[in-house]
């Protein structure tokens, strides 16, 4: 057999081993011509001006110290690649510390994105809505106290978007993604529909119940669905504490990541306020309700004061 130049495969093999070997010989014949030339010209030193023999003595060390060069550079090498090694394993080291400093506590707590409302989304905003999904569930697996994660009434154009454009997620792990509605899973006892239109607020989460968040993007084209919804279907419904705690200066309604990331928040640090400052983001111009109660409550002089003021007067 032969290959494309025409030559045996062994005889091609030889040849480039040739070629390897008259390289190198090449590269030594090199050096030892320039170490000739160089003792050449040391010859004629005499004729040579002081400043031509002072290069040719530089040039001299040049050739004789290039093995030296030569073992310094590899070792060079050696020292960068063992300090990366080292930094690699002081690396891993400190992550292990860390994770288990940081022990990872699931919680029993059932946190259901209500896929319902898929044909009364356009498909932007049903894109919108699978961003925020995977958002949740990013946001999920790194937590201190992932919750019980279900993806309910799945289907439609929602997973039509997922399979063309993240087909990696039927292999989410921790995650329970059905084609049922929620009431067909968990019973209507424990369910409670968070929904901003809700009179009833928040003030503690119980961890046995299913908290359910509307996986809506409408951009406020059907106020009120979700309340409706949880009254039409007799179950408890309830919004977050976030008039009691946060000033907006957009409207309350947040997107389904915020409502989750803040369920998330306050499982780990069990404050109302905290959890939301964690998450909310800065163009909703989220102050602290506190803070603007305190600006506006005029500062009182006590009696004392007022009474030495009105005798400094007379």
């Amino acid at each position: 057999m032969l290959t494309s130049s025409g030559m045996a495969p062994e005889n091609l093999a030889e040849s480039k081993m040739s070629d390897v070997g008259e390289s190198r010989k090449h590269d030594l014949d090199k050096r030892e011509g320039s170490k000739d030339l160089v003792l050449e010209k040391m010859e004629n030193c005499d004729t040579m001006s002081k400043r031509q023999r002072k290069k040719l003595m530089k040039q001299k060390q040049w050739e004789e110290q290039r093995d030296l060069r030569k073992q310094k550079r590899k070792e060079k090498r050696l020292k960068r690649k063992l300090e990366r090694r080292s930094q690699l394993e002081s690396n891993s080291e400190e992550s292990i510390r860390k994770r288990k400093c940081r022990e990872v506590a699931p919680s029993a707590l059932r946190l259901i994105i209500d896929c319902s409302f898929d044909s009364l989304m356009e498909l932007k905003d049903v894109k919108k809505l699978h961003k925020q999904i995977q958002r949740c569930y990013a946001e999920n697996r790194k937590a201190l106290h992932p919750v019980q994660f279900y993806l309910t009434s799945h289907g439609g154009q929602l997973k039509d978007n997922m399979n063309e454009n993240d087909k990696g997620w039927v292999n989410w792990k921790d995650i329970h993604i059905k084609s049922e509605h929620y009431s067909e899973l968990i019973e209507k006892e424990d369910l409670v529909y968070l929904t901003s239109d809700s009179p009833d607020v928040l003030n503690e989460l119980d961890e046995s119940k299913a908290y359910v968040i509307g996986g809506l993007v409408d951009h406020n084209h059907h106020k009120g669905i979700t309340y409706k919804r949880a009254q039409e279907q007799g179950i408890r419904h309830a919004q977050l504490p976030l008039g009691i705690f946060v000033k907006m200066n957009s409207r309350k309604v947040l997107a389904v990541n915020h409502v989750f990331e803040i369920i998330l928040a306050y499982l780990e640090k069990r404050d109302w306020e905290e959890a939301f400052f964690s998450v909310l983001p800065q163009r909703k111009g989220v102050t602290s309700l506190n803070e603007t109660m305190e600006k506006s409550v005029p500062v009182l002089q006590d009696s004392k004061s007022v009474q030495d003021e009105t005798s400094d007067s007379d």
